[in-house]
């Protein structure tokens, strides 16, 4: 895209509707307080995802290079030396991991989003990239998954690749160095996943039916069953990995209990011990030690993150990394010998940081500021809550306010602001506290966030995720509503200023919004949400298969006259014409989950209709926006919507859509200075 000149028109882009003259805007709230700059809240990281060799030698992260994210290397005695050691030039490199060889960093990369997964190892010394997982072409796409490493069998990984089958990854042993593969398992059975031993060899398999789930033991050569579980277990019960022995193998397992638990289990017996669990959550997170594999603490999150140790002996550590650093800290790498972790902290007033702690010296060093132009912003704390449904289920959610809207600190603004429902997706997933890029940005711009854990979340035990099915658009939807009335009630914002905004599931919950329920909110913003749910079904990845049944059961199952009528009701394009507020889409072309068409047809039908409605494009992206050029400028463009209908201030769009493939195929005049800020 050429180079935008500022005219007079774009300056003033997405001017928002100007309020009466008796009360102030919110952008006017807030006008004394600094803008931060969307650069600086969705561009690149300067610095992220720390990591340190399983020697201790080498410290890697992922930064820009040439403005593409990559992984460097240095020294662990000099960091600032490192160098980048890849040359992605395209969507940049997410993830990446050390081999236990300590010469190759693993990466995996996919082509505009379309999730057919490629690993690659990159030569540390020699800065040479191999693609371990050369298959695939243009008329049958292949995923490969790294399913195992192990310091046993440093010079190789274990490897999920479906290039024989498209729906089941059949399990292959991948020589780091080679590339050459050796094959360990055919998923004839139709396996959903593997757990492996110490020398990558498979000893759990897990099979997913309409009935619930099954964990498999190998023995013998042979399959056997290990342990049954129904469905109503089946998202809170997970394999987690086998223990060094062989013998004993870890799981989070709600089975004869609400919340999940961490649990050993006997191999051989199939006799099951806890070691952690909460009264008021899952279980969460699980440390293991790095050679053994034996744990040694676990996280529950309620309301925020809490650790609680197994191994005694990590007291000290925990006790001293929570003094200097506070509780929001994650562990994120970890050296052979145990002796040096990598450090990163997760704190809402303040963006991410990585330091290296060395256990027997005591000692912690900073590496870097994940956003070091967040430092002196004007951030916002997060407030969290305890929220009721109308049916009694208590609602874990999340409150950010504008910055100076709160002078006494009662969690309650002086004056009413208005407010960005904000939706997680999944919906099998969470919302939780720490610090939130758009809770920051969308208050800082004058409006309350409010984030709500609807029942079928994750994290709080199987009778809430359970209570969401096939309550798409019904009961999960009424939770939205409580949590917004709530706001109402305490006078967080007025019932006419309420946007509801969120990306695939949470897109799903912003089209519901707008059809189920169209005099609720004063506009909506959907990122890649779904708004046929007899499509979506009808077109998830074939990989998915194994997850079909758990979809057919919680959303609808597409599969009975009753099913189908439920995922036709409760499809917001079946009542799109019911749309009366504005609405923002926003869509990667490549998307294997929810695909293209999911907004092309609620599009056309309100195009039918002769609604009005923004629709934004990306044809290099999929389930969401990877590239910072696309990710800052669907901001600028939600960012001006947002303003029109809320009142809150905007940044110019200056130079946010250089780079960017957007585009915009209907709607562009429904914004202000769009059309122009395109040229």
């Amino acid at each position: 895209m050429k180079k935008m000149m500022l005219s007079a028109a774009v300056a003033s882009l997405f001017l928002p509707f100007i309020a009466s003259a008796q009360a102030p805007t919110a952008a006017e709230k807030v006008a004394g307080v600094p803008v931060i700059p969307r650069s600086a809240l969705f561009g690149n990281p300067e610095k992220t995802q720390a990591r340190i060799s399983p020697d201790g030698k080498y410290v890697s992260f992922i930064a820009p290079k040439d403005g593409v994210l990559n992984v460097w290397v240095g020294p662990r005695s000099d960091p600032s030396a490192a160098k980048a050691v890849t040359n992605d030039t395209k969507r940049g490199i997410r993830q990446h991991f050390w081999a236990y060889d300590n010469k190759h960093v693993l990466y995996l990369q996919d082509e505009g989003g379309d999730e057919n997964w490629h690993i690659y190892a990159t030569d540390v010394a020699a800065g040479t990239t191999k693609d371990l997982t050369p298959y695939g072409s243009a008329d049958k796409k292949v995923q490969a998954q790294i399913i195992g490493l192990s310091w046993k069998k440093p010079g190789v990984v274990a490897v999920g690749l479906n290039d024989r089958a498209e729906e089941w990854h059949d399990l292959w042993e991948v020589n780091i160095a080679t590339a050459k593969r050796v094959l360990i398992e055919q998923n004839s059975q139709e396996f959903g996943g593997y757990e492996l031993d110490l020398d990558l060899k498979p000893k759990l398999a897990l099979k997913s039916n309409a009935d619930g789930s099954e964990i498999f033991r190998k023995a013998g050569g042979k399959w056997v069953s290990l342990l049954k579980f129904g469905q109503e277990d089946s998202l809170t019960t997970n394999t987690i990995g086998v223990e060094g022995s062989g013998a004993t193998a870890l799981l989070t397992s709600s089975v004869g209990r609400d919340k999940s638990a961490l649990v050993r289990i006997d191999l051989a017996s199939g006799k099951t011990t806890v070691l952690g669990a909460s009264e008021q959550a899952d279980v969460e997170g699980v440390w293991t030690d790095p050679r053994t594999r034996a744990p040694v603490a676990y996280t529950v999150n309620y309301l925020k993150p809490e650790i609680s140790l197994i191994d005694k002996s990590l007291q000290k550590d925990v006790a001293l990394l929570s003094k200097e650093l506070g509780d929001g800290f994650v562990v994120t790498s970890r050296t052979l010998d145990n002796g040096t972790w990598i450090i990163a902290t997760d704190d809402a007033l303040a963006p991410a940081s990585s330091h290296i702690y060395d256990r027997k010296a005591g000692k912690i060093t900073k590496l870097f500021d994940t956003r070091p132009a967040l430092l002196k912003s004007p951030l916002v704390p997060m407030q969290s809550l305890e929220l009721k449904a109308r049916d009694g289920l208590t609602l874990v959610s999340y409150l950010s306010l504008p910055p100076g809207s709160d002078a006494n600190g009662d969690g309650i603004p002086d004056a009413p602001v208005p407010m960005v429902l904000n939706v997680h997706g999944g919906p099998w997933g969470r919302d939780a506290y720490g610090f939130d890029n758009e809770h920051q940005w969308l208050a800082n711009r004058g409006y309350a966030v409010l984030a709500v854990n609807f029942r079928a979340s994750t994290g709080f035990g199987k009778s809430f995720v359970n209570a969401g099915n096939r309550e798409w658009g019904a009961k999960m939807h009424d939770d939205l509503l409580d949590a917004v009335k709530w706001a109402v009630d305490n006078k967080i914002t007025t019932a006419d200023k309420v946007a509801i905004y969120g990306g695939s599931y949470g897109g799903y919950a912003t089209l519901a919004g707008l059809t189920f329920t169209p005099d609720t909110f004063a506009c909506g913003v959907d990122i890649v949400g779904p708004s046929n749910l007899d499509t979506l079904l009808a077109s998830i990845p074939a990989y998915w298969k194994t997850f079909f049944e758990e979809l057919a059961s919680r959303v609808g199952d597409p599969r009975t006259e009753e099913g189908k009528k439920l995922l036709a009701d409760r499809s917001p394009l079946t009542h799109v014409s019911a749309i009366k507020k504005p609405l923002l889409i926003g869509q990667g072309a490549n998307d294997p989950r929810v695909k293209q068409a999911e907004s092309d047809q609620i599009v056309k039908a309100m195009k039918d209709k002769n609604i009005p409605v923004t629709y934004v494009l990306y044809p290099d992206e999929g389930h969401g926006f990877a590239r910072p050029a696309n990710r800052t400028s669907f901001y600028a463009v939600a960012e001006g919507f947002l303003a029109q209908c809320l009142g809150g201030r905007y940044e110019p769009v200056g130079n946010d859509f250089k780079g960017s493939s957007i585009q915009v195929p209907e709607g562009a005049a429904h914004v202000p200075g769009l059309a122009d800020a395109l040229k």
